[in-house]
């Protein structure tokens, strides 16, 4: 594809993108008052170029416009930037999907009325760490480590989500929980490689799910959220895989409604028949491009 062509796909898609974010600002949607929707759009397309499906070809020539069009939208509802690393696009067959880092979901929960802050920490071998159970929910008691314990073997990791009453809700999870969660991975090279800030992207990840879900903000945020994170929570896969869920489930996925958002209506999807040995290819491209995401420049969450 030329540069001429893509910056006609640039220019098309980007204003079907802003047309429907007006329609969505019309409807309640508010973005973070720092957010240029514009630059962000600009920034996705400068990073779409670089991107590739498993056969190594660009994601503008083999993604559909829908998907190009609509994973754009989620991102801008969002209030995301590629440019900040709060998110990256996986191609899958010919959808294009957008994933959020680390940064991303921090950003994201930050956005929901009732939060104030959110941070995560590891617990190594030697950290003295405390908890308890106040009224049904957990509470931190105490986290005392030493600079030293950052070698020693990881025993957990927690996060801590603070609402504007200065209310601190409490996620913990084991190293086996931990573990359990980088088990549905197809490879685990980034969690071998950068451990450490991969626990905080897990934990951190099980804290967002729930109180994302029981928000009260604007089901137009949320749905764009949830769009995104069912690929980024690996013990709740939605993507169409054999090994992970049913031949209903299958059948449904296949069968799902995708907005047009040029005509503002939804497209039936045809029923596709699933090669499992193409989706086994896909699972561990898309593995390996996370990864080749959370090492370029350094480790992006």
């Amino acid at each position: 594809m030329s540069n001429n062509q893509v910056t006609i796909i640039q220019k098309d898609i980007t204003d079907d993108v802003n047309k429907s974010l007006t329609r969505l600002q019309d409807e309640g949607l508010v973005l973070p008052p720092s957010y240029n929707a514009s630059n962000a759009l600009k920034s996705a397309f400068f990073k779409l170029r670089e991107v590739r499906d498993k056969n190594g070809k660009p994601a503008l020539d083999v993604c559909t416009r829908e998907s190009i069009a609509n994973t754009l939208l989620d991102m801008v509802t969002q209030g995301l930037s590629p440019a900040k690393t709060q998110c990256y696009f996986i191609v899958y067959g010919s959808q294009l999907q957008l994933n959020r880092s680390y940064f991303g979901t921090q950003a994201v929960l930050k956005r929901l009325t009732n939060v104030k802050d959110i941070w995560a920490n590891v617990i190594f071998e030697g950290d003295v760490f405390d908890y308890a159970i106040e009224g049904g929910r957990e509470k931190l008691i105490k986290h005392e480590t030493n600079f030293l314990n950052r070698d020693n073997d990881i025993l957990g990791a927690y996060a801590v989500v603070k609402t504007n009453d200065d209310e601190e809700i409490l996620t913990v999870m084991t190293r086996k929980e931990i573990d359990t969660s980088w088990s549905q991975a197809k490879t685990k090279n980034v969690q071998n490689k950068f451990p450490q800030e991969m626990a905080k992207r897990t934990v951190i990840n099980r804290a967002a799910k729930s109180f994302i879900n029981t928000s009260d903000d604007s089901d137009l945020l949320v749905d764009a959220i949830n769009r995104s994170t069912e690929h980024e929570y690996e013990d709740d896969r939605k993507e169409i895989n054999p090994e992970y869920a049913t031949q209903k489930e299958i059948e449904q996925n296949a069968n799902q409604e995708v907005i047009d958002i040029k005509r503002n209506e939804p497209l039936k999807k045809q029923p596709v028949i699933i090669d499992a040995s193409e989706e086994k290819k896909q699972d561990q491209y898309t593995d390996e491009r996370q990864q080749e995401h959370a090492t370029s420049d350094g480790p992006s969450w």
